[in-house]
């Protein structure tokens, strides 16, 4: 009788050491370089959970990939709750992207909120024969592939955001592709070529600097970020793109343990000062009503990209 309740108790203990430990840190992965946009949102959000919380949480920032490596590093993970991740848009992206990643980007993770969400924008050079978006179909129309324009890369989202305006609007562009950095917006600026399809938070600054002309946010509804700026989707009806950030678990996480952390987090997401520096990197603070609908929201971004790269015939990698 005594060997059955140690036994017992033993087992309990073990249960109970499989969720989430209250003193024991918790890592918050994410996938890009420390001191760009999405380390920054991390930070601020693992500084508001760790208060919320009572315990450390530690930002761990495994590069590479587009954030597939860390979004493989937290499919393989406990689900205990010890190590979460903060997602971006580019898991979408990538999703459509690569034939064969190492986890499923949707059913292998456990969407706990979303976090912000970041407007594009299509601008041009403040020197530019374009003024409205009108024009730039029009021109397009007229002379198929003479209007370009600019990405960080074949696949990326600015590229697939181009992709999308193009089939959307029945034009034909000319797609620049770039390896990353600041040329895709300096050729812009510089006029060698037409179009941006980028974050309202990099081109915010040649945009209010006047280097830009900024023609329609790629937002449902004009954004606070740029006032005065209309939706593309006046131009060309249902046109949406929308970067994002989201906090997300391992799959298989004990109710319990994402209860607690979900409360938390929103508790996060809904204070003045987090919002305050959240809206600082140009995002809108979008904590989700539950977390079926950070699920869905993430779904239906991935249903979106694989079309957009189904349609125009992108070859994957």
């Amino acid at each position: 009788m005594i060997r059955a309740l140690l036994l017992a108790a033993f087992a309990a203990c073990i249960a109970t050491g499989a969720a989430a430990a209250p003193d024991q840190p918790i890592t918050l992965l994410q996938g890009f370089a420390p001191g760009g946009n999405a380390d920054t949102i991390a930070r601020i959000v693992a500084q508001g959970l760790s208060r919320e919380l009572g315990q450390p949480v530690i930002v761990d920032a495994k590069t590479g990939a587009g954030g597939n490596i860390a979004s493989a590093a937290l499919a393989r993970a406990r689900p205990d709750g010890n190590t979460l991740i903060l997602m971006t848009g580019g898991h979408a992206v990538s999703a459509a992207m690569y034939k064969s990643l190492s986890f499923d980007a949707l059913e292998d993770f456990d969407w706990l909120s979303m976090v912000t969400r970041f407007p594009f924008v299509i601008a041009t050079s403040s020197e530019s024969r374009f003024h409205s978006l009108g024009e730039v179909v029009s021109a397009a129309k007229t002379a198929p592939g003479t209007v370009s324009y600019s990405s960080v890369g074949i696949g990326s989202t600015q590229h697939l955001s181009g992709e999308l305006f193009q089939s959307m609007a029945g034009v034909q562009l000319n797609h620049i592709p770039y390896r990353g950095g600041g040329a895709p917006v300096q050729d812009v600026v510089a006029g060698r070529v037409d179009l941006l399809f980028d974050s309202v938070t990099v081109a915010r600054p040649q945009i209010e600097g006047g280097r830009l002309r900024a023609l329609g946010v790629t937002s449902p509804e004009p954004s606070p970020l740029l006032p005065g700026v209309a939706p593309v989707a006046r131009v060309v009806p249902g046109y949406e793109v929308t970067s994002w950030t989201a906090v997300a678990a391992p799959k298989g996480l004990p109710p319990d343990v994402a209860a607690r952390l979900r409360s938390a987090l929103l508790r996060v997401l809904k204070s003045p000062d987090v919002v305050k520096q959240l809206e600082a990197t140009g995002g809108i603070v979008t904590p989700s009503a539950d977390a079926q609908d950070a699920r869905a929201f993430v779904g239906t971004q991935v249903a979106k990209w694989k079309k957009v790269v189904r349609d125009a015939q992108i070859q994957q990698q």
